[in-house]
């Protein structure tokens, strides 16, 4: 059956992929967007292929009034609308709770009034939520440890602690039922957000999904902004021949998740019959180093990049990210498909022949340095 779907944050990079497969599959899509200069440089409209098809309304989602009006005879609401630079919230703390919290609770204000028919909720949310997730300990088996301390990391003692023990720990897929423990105020925010997105679906009646992005990436992903995304980050370093600067000691890992899975993951959110809510990951559960990222990246521009691990670090970046992805074949009967290797090859075959645009990302690294927030 057809849906009404409001999208907020839908001209970025995930939503605009959610837009055109709804619309494909016969769906009614509005979309919300403020068109972030971070996040879209100089372009102030939707894809070409949107723009007849889509209803959009141009404004931020901090705005109650902008909202009411864009919520008017939706069904379901898809609420992607965030910051999402995991550094760049450890300074920009008011900025972050702002959009991140502030503006979903005025959301949740809204459908509490009545006024509106939505029906189902679905939420990016963040593996950031688990901080540094799950691990193993030799003595004392599945572990969650607590954030990294910077005296261990100083010493460069990079993996994390078991918190029984103080043992060192290797690293293990995290399932949904792991504890709170975000290690950054961007991690914070994401917890913050689900779980008032679940609870106010249950006390609603509302379906509910909050949807624990992996590390998501793909063509199409902003290339523009230098607080998020390590591929497009280093893909830029490589095609201009600059310096890449690999942190701690380069064997941190990331959970890399096509967009397209991403995408498919959260129409079947959007699409599901009524049921409890819940919070699902969406990941691989195939854990890639940083070193075997840049190694992929250099060698396919064939670059003159000069690859340094410098054992430098920012505080709130997590060592290992590796989701269970048991939860997500149970109850959307899916599991992401695309391998790792062939989806970096397309996202890097795309972005060669994107403009290479001057990299802000040395700008970053400075902002973090003068907060004190990054070290070595």
């Amino acid at each position: 059956m057809a849906k009404k779907v409001l999208i907020t944050g839908g001209a970025g990079f995930i939503g605009s992929r959610v837009a055109k497969k709804l619309l494909a599959m016969g769906h009614e899509v509005a979309i919300l967007d403020n068109f972030s200069r971070q996040i879209h440089g100089s372009n102030r409209d939707l894809p070409v292929e949107l723009r007849e098809e889509i209803k959009l309304f141009r404004g931020d989602v901090r705005d109650s009034d902008i909202c009411a009006k864009a919520l008017e005879g939706q069904q379901v609401l898809v609420h992607l609308a965030a910051e999402t630079g995991t550094g760049q919230s450890m300074y920009q703390v008011r900025h972050y709770s702002d959009t991140n919290i502030s503006a979903t609770a005025g959301l949740m204000e809204l459908l509490l009034s009545g006024k509106h028919s939505v029906s189902s909720l679905v939420v990016a949310s963040s593996r950031a939520v688990y901080g540094e997730g799950a691990a193993k300990c030799v003595e004392h088996g599945l572990v969650f440890p607590l954030a990294r301390t910077r005296a261990d990391m100083t010493r460069r003692e990079f993996e994390p602690r078991c918190p029984v023990c103080r043992n060192a720990t290797s690293i293990l897929p995290t399932p949904e039922e792991a504890p709170f423990r975000p290690s950054s105020f961007y991690g914070l925010t994401k917890q913050v957000q689900e779980q008032m997105v679940l609870m106010y679906a249950a006390t609603l009646g509302l379906n509910g999904f909050a949807l624990r992005y992996q590390n998501v990436y793909g063509p199409g992903q902003s290339l523009k902004n230098p607080y998020t995304g390590i591929l497009a980050i280093f893909s830029n370093q490589a095609r201009a021949n600059e310096p890449i600067y690999i942190f701690e000691d380069g064997k941190e890992s990331r959970d890399f998740v096509h967009v397209d899975d991403v995408v498919e993951a959260t129409v079947r959110s959007v699409e599901a019959p009524a049921q409890p809510p819940a919070a699902i990951n969406v990941g691989t559960g195939k854990p890639v180093t940083v070193v075997e990222v840049v190694e992929r990246i250099v060698a396919y521009f064939s670059s003159q990049s000069k690859v340094s691990v410098t054992g430098a670090f920012r505080e709130g970046d997590i060592r290992h990210n590796c989701a269970s992805t048991d939860k997500l074949k149970q109850i959307h009967n899916f599991v992401p498909v695309i391998p790792f290797e062939e989806g970096l090859r397309q996202f890097l075959a795309w972005s060669s022949g994107q403009e290479l645009d001057e990299c802000k990302y040395e700008q970053s690294l400075a902002e973090l340095r003068e907060t004190g927030l990054m070290h070595g």
